[in-house]
């Protein structure tokens, strides 16, 4: 991922910012901006939201701590979120994670040692009714079993 100028994502995050009543209200989108543009946030990433929108840089820690859509470190090419709610659990996200464990040789949180998958788990993606899912960033899959799976990580190759 090719990183974009300071100034650039200065501009960026300004342009979000105006359009709340009050700069700090823009530190969600901020920080999803920076995520999307770095890969993921840094501290030199959290104390540059945290100047351009005015506010602490604690106000801004708290905020990425808090939330686990934010990575303080960077991901792979391909993030998998297994979601571990209940749904999902009861319908087999177990034996889903404990394969993906296996194959990729990684725990959650770990990302595979040529960069390019993330293993990580979710309380919930919000798609009980397709139980069990997980989503490889941005797309989720439901319904799946192990040769779905198996299938998903073939064409991700």
């Amino acid at each position: 991922m090719s990183m974009p100028s300071w100034e650039t994502l200065r501009q960026e995050v300004e342009s979000l910012a105006a359009r709340y009543p009050k700069k700090e209200a823009a530190i969600l989108p901020a920080l999803h901006l920076v995520q999307r543009k770095l890969g993921y946030i840094s501290p030199e990433g959290e104390k540059f939201v945290a100047q351009v929108l005015g506010v602490r840089p604690v106000r801004v820690r708290e905020v990425v701590t808090f939330y686990t859509m934010f990575s303080q470190k960077p991901l792979g090419k391909y993030h998998l979120q297994v979601c571990s709610n209940l749904s999902c659990t009861l319908n087999g996200s177990q034996t889903l994670l404990d394969y993906l464990r296996e194959k990729l040789g990684i725990e959650p949180g770990e990302t595979t040692p040529d960069g390019r998958i993330t293993l990580s788990t979710v309380e919930c993606l919000g798609a009980c009714d397709q139980a069990p899912c997980l989503m490889v960033n941005d797309d989720l899959y439901g319904r799946l079993d192990k040769p779905k799976l198996e299938a998903l990580l073939a064409s991700l190759e």
